[in-house]
């Protein structure tokens, strides 16, 4: 019996040793500590609460690149780069060897086969089908107005409020409300209110809020403990499919009730224009007939595209002018400048206006360069290749792009990199200065450059502009802005903040 259990000892320590070794050989430039057993991601969960950071510590001090090996017998193994050369040759040069993939899929499957996880011919369909539908006038201006309403109807309104009571406010929550009551406008033609006074807690809301914070734990932990939690429903899994169905009985009941009105409208020979998304698409057809399905599905991902990487970059922006007073007031100057003295008018804050702003563009594209509403993206290899920064890439392997260490790239962005400085975003000659997609890679780069960046930046350019000719924001003492756990990068407690009327 003592010569069994000897030799089975000699035996596990001898494929333990020849297995760690294997790991070693795979993984030629690691960039934590791999416990056995257990890989790197120790390293990484006790440094999950700043996990950006550490990431962006790890990576610089590495050289921009490395790889992750997660724990045995798993598939949590990833290169991780920064380098933007190694973006631009998968996201450009290399685009159709770099794809989502069928793992990106599963991690992801709420987004269904909508346009941010199809590859191949159907995101080609997606794309060309969606650019012809934000390209039209009509649509366009839609999006216009519906901001324009949101801000005066429900945005002021409620800071208003806020200052004439006197209380602390949680923006980000503001944001929250406003985004979502106006990507269902935009995209379905209905205002669920979230934006209102008493604050309510809408179910619909809530559930997409949930199915972003479980997508980003199943980048954190193996993927067999995941897929067993989903097949018990338990913890994350379980809310995560709980959020799935509440958000997809309202899709679906809204893509019912389209084609109802669609179908009574054209039974009436009613020629009214039907801007809204959903409408656009119903009509569009390719082609082809769109199922509920398809509807479905780009919905949805319009909703992730639209919806809390504008609720992001609004309330990282106000942090970061709130806490950078010159900045706040050179904007403000630049608003008088272009405004002249109807500023206040919310009507008078056009699209054609707020296109002229160029340091408030800057600032913009600061707070997206330091808080990049998607903080990183994956991509996987279809065939063996070799990275320009030298790292072999081997087929179906995992990369992930960490968007939030690339802005603070010290060779891109100088020593300053760390700093809030919209000037670097203007010319000498007072002009917007272009950045290549593959280094400002907030919007994406390559063929899957996001279709809604001119959009997006309007939107912004009109809320702030709304708010800080109105408003003073005041973050308040003692508040930390913390990173959420999620896809994307929310403050973790909100952003608290008093609201006093602004005297010009």
């Amino acid at each position: 019996m003592a010569t069994l259990v000897y030799a089975a000892s000699i035996i596990v320590t001898l494929f333990s040793f020849l297995y760690f070794l294997h790991r070693r050989q795979c993984c030629r430039h690691p960039l934590l500590i791999d416990y056995p057993i257990l890989g790197m991601l120790p390293t990484v969960l006790w440094n999950l609460w700043r996990v950006h950071d550490f990431i962006t510590e790890i990576l610089t001090r590495h050289g921009g690149t490395g790889e992750f090996i997660g724990p045995w017998f798993t598939d949590m193994n990833y290169v991780i780069t920064t380098d933007p050369i190694n973006v631009h040759h998968m996201m450009s040069k290399s685009f159709d060897n770099y794809v989502k993939g069928t793992e990106f899929r599963e991690i992801f499957d709420a987004f269904g086969d909508g346009i941010f996880a199809a590859d191949s011919e159907g995101w080609k369909y997606s794309r060309s089908l969606f650019h012809s539908l934000f390209k039209q006038r009509t649509f366009e201006v839609f999006i216009g107005k519906t901001i324009q309403r949101k801000i005066h109807q429900g945005l002021l309104p409620i800071l208003d409020h806020a200052q004439q009571q006197g209380k602390v406010v949680d923006l980000q929550d503001v944001f929250n409300r406003f985004t979502f009551d106006n990507i269902c406008y935009i995209v379905l033609g209905y205002d669920p209110n979230c934006l209102s006074i008493d604050f309510p807690e809408v179910a619909i809301e809530t559930a997409f809020n949930q199915i972003e914070e479980s997508i980003f734990y199943r980048h954190v932990v193996p993927k067999s403990v995941w897929k067993l939690m989903k097949w018990f429903q338990i913890g994350a899994e379980k809310k995560m499919t709980e959020a799935c169905k509440t958000f997809d009985q309202f899709l679906y009941a809204c893509v019912a009730s389209k084609r109802e009105e669609l179908c009574k409208s054209s039974n009436e020979n009613n020629e009214a224009d039907h801007v809204d998304f959903l409408t656009s698409l119903m009509k569009e057809q390719k082609g082809q007939a769109h199922d509920d399905k398809f509807l479905r599905d780009a919905v949805f991902n319009i909703f992730v595209a639209g919806r809390d990487t504008i609720t992001s970059a609004l309330t990282w922006f106000f942090w970061l002018v709130a806490t950078n007073p010159l900045v706040e007031s050179k904007i403000l100057e630049e608003i008088k400048d272009i405004f002249g003295g109807n500023e206040k008018k919310v009507g008078d804050i056009s699209v054609e206006k707020v296109k002229k702003q160029v340091y408030l563009h800057g600032a913009i594209c600061e707070a997206l360069r330091l808080f990049p509403p998607i903080p990183f993206e994956r991509k996987q290899a279809i065939k063996a290749d070799t990275l320009p920064s030298g790292h072999s890439v081997n087929p179906n392997t995992m990369i992930l792009l960490s968007l939030y260490a690339m802005g603070r790239l010290e060779d891109v962005w100088g020593k300053d990199c760390f700093e809030f400085k919209p000037e670097r975003w203007i010319s000498k000659r007072g002009g917007v200065v272009y950045a290549p997609s593959y280094k400002f890679i907030a919007f994406n780069a390559g063929p899957r450059t996001c279709l809604g960046k001119d959009v997006s930046f309007i939107q912004l350019k009109m809320v702030a502009t709304a708010i800080l000719l109105n408003y003073r924001i005041q973050v308040v003492k003692g508040h930390f802005a913390t990173p959420i756990h999620s896809i994307v990068l929310l403050m973790k407690d909100g952003l608290k903040v008093r609201v006093t009327k602004r005297d010009i």
